[in-house]
């Protein structure tokens, strides 16, 4: 059976050495399991009962299309207004417990390894159900219209019920869970996971403008990142500037999988944040 790795509670001992894996650079961040423990979560407005480690957000010079938070919600807790931002769309991916998701009249109870897409002006609210706290990926991106393209619809499934699409010529050692058709260009980010089999790679240095969070939920692996080998591990997060190198070689002894953001399938900004025209409208 599957199973999905989270932070950790407490604090280490005064006897704990502090030196750890914990990096932040001008290509990539990782922030190891360890590194994310109650002293550093948060609480959101609009939301009772849920702490919140806000692990992406956006960053001028790095990454800055999207945010991701872990969420852990006690029984009873979560929201009727969850989102605050009108615009964004997001993605839920459960870890733990069980929570009930209510968009529009319709509710959908998820469990570990449950999925939700909301798009943009998403009606929707959330709630722990069950004697023990949920927890829960979420990750918000503003959504990018296009021309002639209507908005994607939500929709609820699970990694279960999603199959794995192997990569080409790998004979299923490298696969990913697509929740979404790649081909799908109403999608302007895609949140999915991948799979390595042991000793199975990445075996060249991706070079690429998509921007990612990389979120380990089982296994270890060595990690290609710019100019450096990393070791991470289950709990472990990835943050990517566009266009940083990654690679990647899978330790074993068993599966190695990491749920991945990317933005995708919309044209480069060439005015606003991140660009070096004026925003669009703007005097010459």
């Amino acid at each position: 059976m599957t199973s999905y790795t989270g932070p950790i509670d407490g604090l280490p001992p005064q006897t704990a050495l502090h030196t750890g894996r914990a990096v932040f650079t001008e290509a990539y961040a990782v922030l190891p399991r360890g590194v994310m423990r109650d002293i550093v979560t948060s609480f959101l407005p609009g939301w009772s009962d849920t702490r919140a480690w806000i692990i992406a957000r956006p960053l001028s010079g790095f990454a800055e299309t999207f945010s991701h938070y872990i969420l852990e919600i006690a029984p009873g807790g979560g929201s009727d207004t969850p989102e605050p931002e009108t615009g964004a769309q997001g993605v839920l991916f459960v870890t733990g417990g069980h929570v009930t998701l209510t968009l529009g009249a319709t509710a959908h109870d998820l469990a570990a390894g449950g999925y939700a897409y909301l798009p943009p002006g998403s009606d929707w609210r959330l709630h722990a159900t069950g004697d023990t706290p949920a927890t829960l990926h979420w990750i918000r991106k503003l959504y990018e219209p296009a021309p002639g393209i209507a908005r994607p619809e939500a929709f609820v499934t699970s990694d279960a019920e999603t199959p794995l699409s192997p990569m080409p010529g790998t004979e299923g050692r490298w696969a990913t869970t697509r929740f979404v058709d790649p081909a799908d260009l109403r999608h302007d980010m895609h949140v999915n996971i991948v799979t390595f089999e042991p000793g199975a790679t990445i075996p060249f240095e991706e070079t690429h403008v998509m921007e990612h969070g990389l979120y380990v939920l089982e296994g270890k692996a060595v990690y290609r990142l710019n100019r450096d080998w990393v070791e991470v591990e289950a709990g472990d997060y990835m943050w990517l500037r566009a266009f940083c190198p990654q690679a990647c070689y899978a330790a074993g002894p068993g599966r190695f999988r990491y749920l991945l953001y990317k933005d995708i399938n919309r044209h480069a900004n060439l005015r606003g944040p991140g660009a070096f025209g004026r925003a669009s409208g703007a005097a010459g």
